[in-house]
C-alpha cells in the first residue's frame, strides 16, 4: 500500500517520484494548486486529519 500524500487528488509518494523522473521536478504541487483554485478541493472531508 502506497503512502498517500494528497487525499483530495489521491497522489502517493510513488506518483511524486515518477513525476520527478519524468519532468526532473515534481509538477504535482502546481496541479494541486490549480485544482484548488478551481474549487476542486475536499481536504476537510477526504483527509483524515482534516487538512
Amino acid at each position: 500500500m502506497q503512502k498517500r500524500v494528497c487525499y483530495c487528488f489521491n497522489y502517493t509518494v510513488s506518483d511524486i517520484e515518477a513525476d520527478v523522473r519524468k519532468h526532473r521536478r515534481s509538477t504535482i504541487e502546481e496541479r494541486i494548486i490549480k485544482e484548488k483554485k478551481e474549487g476542486a478541493c475536499a481536504c476537510a472531508t477526504r483527509n483524515p486529519s482534516g487538512r
